[in-house]
């Protein structure tokens, strides 16, 4: 059976499902998915160097926000 965000078990109910992958370099990208929505990725181009973070309304689930943090740079 296919589960939420291609995690190995489904979550309890009033659960929500995420995988979070914190890609290679410049090989791959990283990705988050919430609830079987991929929020961030190199194919929605929103992703960046250093901290990508997607902010989610804990009760409805809803995508409020998403941003990178470049630590590199300053």
């Amino acid at each position: 059976p296919r589960h939420k965000c291609g995690n190995q078990k489904s979550c309890p109910q009033n659960h929500f499902a995420f995988k979070i992958i914190s890609g290679a370099a410049n090989v791959v990208g990283p990705s988050i998915c919430f609830d079987d929505m991929v929020l961030m990725s190199s194919v929605k181009n929103n992703i960046g160097r250093g901290l990508n973070i997607a902010l989610v309304n804990g009760t409805s689930g809803q995508l409020l926000k998403v941003n990178t943090f470049d630590m590199y740079s300053g």
